[in-house]
C-alpha cells in the first residue's frame, strides 16, 4: 500500500480485528471530482443511504485502474483524504449508461433516488470529465456500477 501515513495506519488497525481481509484491499479513495461532492457523498455512505457508485469504464481503464472486484474492500476519503470508512464491493456490473437501472439508481443514494434524477446528474458529471479530456459524453458509454456495504467507520476522527 503507497498510501498516507493515515490511511496506512487505518488499514492495519482494520487488519488487527479482521486479518482475514488483508489479501481483499482493493484501493483508497474519494467520491466524485470536488471536495463538495467527495464529503456529501461520503456523508451518504456513512448515514447508511448510500450503497452504489458508477464510474466511467473507458477512464477507468485509461488510468490503468483496476476494475472493483466481489469482496473487494476499500477505504473511503473525505475531502482532504483522511480514511473515514471501509467498504465492500457486492456486485460488479458493467453496462451502457443508457442501460442503468432504477434499482442501480437507488441504491445511489442522490437527490431524489428516482433514475431520471441518476441520469440527469451523472450526465453532467461524466461531460465535465470528458470535456477534460476533449471527450463527449455518449449515451451508450459503459458505466462500473459498484454496490457495496459499508463495514467499518474510523472512529479516530
Amino acid at each position: 500500500m503507497t498510501e498516507s501515513p493515515s490511511i496506512t495506519a487505518y488499514w492495519n488497525a482494520f487488519l488487527e480485528d479482521h486479518p482475514e481481509a488483508a489479501e481483499n484491499y482493493d484501493s483508497a479513495w474519494a467520491f466524485g471530482d470536488n471536495p463538495r461532492l467527495a464529503n456529501e457523498l461520503l456523508e451518504l455512505v456513512l448515514s447508511g443511504i448510500k450503497t452504489g457508485t458508477a464510474q466511467n469504464y473507458e477512464q477507468n481503464e485509461a488510468q490503468g485502474l483496476p476494475l472493483p472486484f466481489i469482496g473487494g474492500l476499500s477505504i473511503l476519503l473525505d475531502s482532504t483524504g483522511e480514511p473515514r470508512a471501509i467498504i465492500e464491493t457486492t456486485k460488479v456490473e458493467i453496462v451502457p449508461f443508457a442501460e442503468v437501472t432504477a434499482e442501480f439508481a437507488y441504491s445511489e443514494g442522490e437527490d431524489d433516488r428516482s433514475l431520471e434524477s441518476w441520469r440527469y446528474n451523472h450526465e453532467v458529471y461524466f461531460t465535465r470529465q470528458l470535456q477534460a479530456e476533449g471527450k463527449r459524453f455518449d449515451p451508450d458509454m459503459r458505466v462500473i456500477c459498484e454496490t457495496f456495504q459499508l463495514v467499518h467507520i474510523n472512529k479516530q476522527l
